[in-house]
């Protein structure tokens, strides 16, 4: 997926029962794609972990996608710093939204 967060289109999305307004140079649909993938696996996580924060939720689903990309980049043979970089961006992401709450 091409970062997301420095681009000129706006799209509304909704995860997790959260608005957010995400910048995008990709098709509309695209990114309500990458919304509707990412909700659905904090969902699934939810409903195995009934009693978990949604901070927790948020965290546990940011290491199983940054995983889901390693495990991709590791059958395909390529270098694992792009993924790395990409899965270092979502943490910083999520550690400021956190600490924002």
């Amino acid at each position: 997926m091409p970062d997301i967060s420095d681009k000129n289109q706006v799209a509304k999305v909704v995860i997790f029962g959260e608005e957010y307004s995400v910048r995008s140079s990709d098709d509309h649909e695209y990114v309500l794609s990458v919304a509707e993938y990412v909700d659905k696996k904090m969902r699934d996580i939810a409903a195995k972990n009934k009693s978990m924060s949604p901070n927790k939720i948020a965290i546990l689903t940011a290491l199983n996608l940054a995983g889901e990309l390693f495990d991709i980049k590791r059958k395909s043979g390529d270098d694992l710093s792009e993924v790395d970089s990409r899965a270092k961006n979502i943490l910083e992401m999520l550690d400021k939204k956190l600490s924002l709450d």
